[in-house]
């Protein structure tokens, strides 16, 4: 894991594990990811510390054009994902392009992470919504 991440760390991934490149992925400490994790790592992706990733979930910072000649011509872009310390994403959860997942903040199963969450809280659904604020 310190060779395809490019730095130390004491994060633990389950296998399988698939990423596109590895350095562009900051795992925070004491990081931990249940089995079929995918990291689409074209853009930065930067995970806080204690954070727990259930199985099969995909993050992704790769995007295409949504116009088919754009997309035809390989034309592909990305943006930076960021997820504060202290999160928790559940089971099948996809985290898109852009998205800020803010600390303390619980991700339901099967949630579709389209939007900025904030911090304390649990959140569900697709598209993901918060459903509920986590007290102090």
């Amino acid at each position: 894991l310190e060779e395809l991440l490019g730095r130390a760390t004491d994060a633990y991934i389950e296998p399988p594990f698939f990423c596109d490149y590895g350095f562009n992925i900051r795992l925070g400490a004491r990081f931990y990811a249940n089995h079929g994790l995918v990291i689409l790592d074209v853009m930065a992706v930067d995970i806080g510390d204690d954070v727990f990733v259930a199985p099969n979930v995909v993050i992704s910072t790769a995007t295409h054009p949504l116009l088919p000649e754009e997309r035809n011509s390989g034309i592909e872009t990305a943006r930076a994902i960021t997820i504060g310390s202290n999160v928790w994403i559940g089971s099948g959860v996809q985290v898109l392009p852009g998205v800020t997942i803010s600390e303390g903040t619980t991700i339901g199963a099967g949630s579709v992470v389209t939007k900025d969450i904030p911090a304390r809280c649990v959140a569900v659904g697709n598209p993901c919504r918060v459903i509920r604020q986590l007290g102090k």
